[in-house]
């Protein structure tokens, strides 16, 4: 099968994939998986060889941007005591307990390859998860520790990851200096992720000061920092995973001043495309690389028990740590007489949100071939065949078990964000009130007076109308607030079916018809 064929036969299958996972309503990776696998057993289809000198490069600085932009910082840093002990001291734990697991369980492999290993199975991923619960309402803290574990552990993984494979090659390794090593790699990728987001602004701020920007040159930019962040981290042998997610955040959170809102729709659009499409290319050609492993020799049976083996000792080595933490940090709380910490069934939820993803996925992908001697390295068909196995075990087995296990602990239901959300909503709108009542101080002719009211009116009407979604309104507010956004859905169909039959009589020429459909649609979006 040629490249062209097979680069539009997995297209296809991502749509007809991405089709399945809405109509039964799961998590995309999950279905994503489930693909991959029935694509290692499917007669006539040809096996894959993937470069691992491109797959970090292809897979990681997207992946690591997108997440970086979409942090809640201020969740994340009143949270960052739990989010550190579960993205470096967890990480480290499993790590170790895995690579012992594993020395032991699969002959052959060695105290290197297992830690490798156990780099790569340690981090969570919270893709999954965060699609979860997109469908379940989850009270924010507990979001807001699992995405700044996933920002955060990849790194800490990611360092071992590379200590380990020089391990392999080399056959050497010295604690204390990789130890030493991690938090000066550490910094230096907080160090380069700031140069980075500097760079960008500046060039951002100067396009606008000249009226070169546009909303493609700006996400060009946007997309071109994290690679450069990327890249700028690794040639400078500091944590260029870091680095990534360090510039996402800042570029995010300054976006707000520094890009129009044209190009910070165009940039939000293209993550969550190119995330998708990513999930979608690794998982579906995993299935392809298995075929070329089992076409190899490697003893998927053989290997299967200490496959399953490890998923467990992960697992539980999870729900071990997440407890006896709680359990600590309680005692700590109750000694000291502070604030309350989160309930038993949150951390039940924290600890089996453990789902293996994409990052291990590609870590294991990324392992050479050969070492620079020229021999094969030790037991790659394994790792990544043992990898596959934890992602499978994890991402569909406590992936499919997570919205049951919210519902029986009774954490799902009614979620502050959407009451938070109209709250700022209306604030923002009251600025916009004083502001208008401000203007009408130094304008005084009739006409501005005119527009002046009209605006007045416009945002009074949708205060009224945010505080009718207010969860102490009745019955009767909630139906007149639906009838609203439909009568609103209807206004803006018929708007449309206008610019429609002037574009098809000829009578506007397409640009200016895209134009008009473009502030149509993102007035429909509101309505949702």
């Amino acid at each position: 099968m040629s490249e062209p064929v097979l680069l539009f036969v997995g297209l296809v299958a991502t749509i007809a994939f991405a089709v399945v996972a809405k109509r039964l309503a799961l998590p995309y990776p999950i279905v994503f998986v489930l693909a991959g696998t029935v694509l290692a057993f499917l007669p006539g289809l040809p096996p894959v060889r993937i470069s691992p000198d491109w797959i970090f490069l292809a897979v990681l600085p997207p992946l690591l941007f997108s997440g970086g932009w979409r942090t809640d910082w201020t969740m994340f840093r009143s949270n960052l005591g739990s989010i550190l002990r579960l993205a470096i001291a967890l990480v480290v734990v499993s790590t170790v307990v895995v690579a012992m697991f594993a020395e032991r369980a699969i002959p052959g492999l060695g105290w290197a390859g297992a830690f490798v290993l156990g780099a790569i199975v340690a981090p969570p991923d919270a893709v999954a998860a965060g699609a979860t619960f997109e469908r379940f309402a989850v009270p924010r803290r507990i979001v807001a520790v699992l995405e700044g574990e996933g920002l955060v552990n990849d790194a800490t993984a990611l360092v071992i990851y590379g200590y380990a494979i020089t391990a392999a090659v080399t056959g050497a390794f010295v604690l204390a200096s990789a130890a030493g090593s991690f938090v000066l790699v550490s910094v230096g990728g907080i160090a380069v992720g700031l140069g980075v987001w500097w760079a960008v602004e500046r060039f951002a701020l100067w396009l606008r000061k000249y009226d070169l920007s546009d909303s493609l040159i700006d996400t060009l930019s946007i997309i071109g920092a994290a690679y450069a962040a990327y890249l700028a981290g690794q040639a400078l042998h500091v944590s260029g995973v870091l680095a990534t997610v360090v510039a996402g955040i800042l570029i995010s959170r300054r976006s707000s001043v520094v890009y129009t809102p044209e190009s910070r729709l165009l940039a939000a659009n293209f993550w969550t495309l190119w995330i998708y499409l990513l999930n979608a290319f690794v998982f579906l050609t995993i299935g392809l690389q298995l075929r070329a492993l089992f076409a190899a020799g490697t003893q998927a049976l053989v290997l299967l028990p200490a496959a399953l083996g490890v998923s467990l000792v992960l697992i539980v080595v999870r729900l071990v740590w997440v407890f006896s933490v709680g359990l600590i940090t309680r005692w700590i709380h109750a000694f000291r007489k502070s604030a309350p910490v989160q309930p038993w069934s949150s951390l039940a939820i924290i600890g089996w949100t453990g789902m293996r993803g994409i990052v291990s996925l590609a870590a294991a992908l990324a392992i050479p071939y050969r070492t620079p001697s020229g021999t094969l390295f030790p037991g790659r068909d394994a790792i990544v065949f043992i990898t596959f196995v934890v992602i499978f075990v994890t991402l569909v087995g406590q992936g499919l078990t997570l919205i049951p296990l919210l519902r029986w602990l009774k954490v799902g239901g009614a979620s502050d964000g959407e009451q938070r959300e109209i709250a700022v909503r209306i604030a923002a709108l009251e600025a916009g009130l004083r502001a208008i009542d401000e203007l009408e101080r130094d304008h005084t002719a009739p006409y501005e007076r005119e527009v002046l009211e009209r605006l007045r009116d416009e945002y009074r009407h949708r205060i009224e109308h945010l505080r009718r979604h207010e969860p102490d309104g009745d019955a009767g507010e909630s139906a007149e607030s639906r009838f609203d956004h439909e009568a609103q859905r209807i206004a803006i169909q018929a708007e449309r079916r206008a610019i429609m039959q002037l574009r098809d009589r000829g009578e506007i020429p397409d640009d200016i018809f895209r134009t008009v459909q473009y502030d149509l649609d993102l007035a429909e979006a509101r309505l949702y």
